[in-house]
């Protein structure tokens, strides 16, 4: 997993520090809200030729990562 999160990149001076795809300014959200919304691996790598699979898979795995320490009240949903 490690290896994995390597791909991504948290710097200040970057995309104000929004976590990215190393080496380029495409945001890790950018990526998930593709895939949230339908779009298929495929179709993101036809429209960013600079990103591999490995990338892509990298940003849902850091996706996950940070599901663990944060939580988001949705709705309908309780506290109990």
């Amino acid at each position: 997993m490690n290896e994995m999160l390597s791909r991504i990149a948290v710097d200040p001076q970057v995309c104000f520090g929004k976590p990215c795809v190393r080496g380029t300014r495409i945001w890790v959200s950018l990526l998930l809200d593709f895939l949230a919304s339908g779009a298929t691996i495929e179709e993101i790598l036809e429209n960013y030729p600079q990103l591999k699979r490995e990338d892509i898979l990298a940003a849902i795995a850091y996706g996950a990562e940070m599901s663990r320490e944060r939580y988001v009240d949705l709705p309908g949903s309780s506290a109990a």
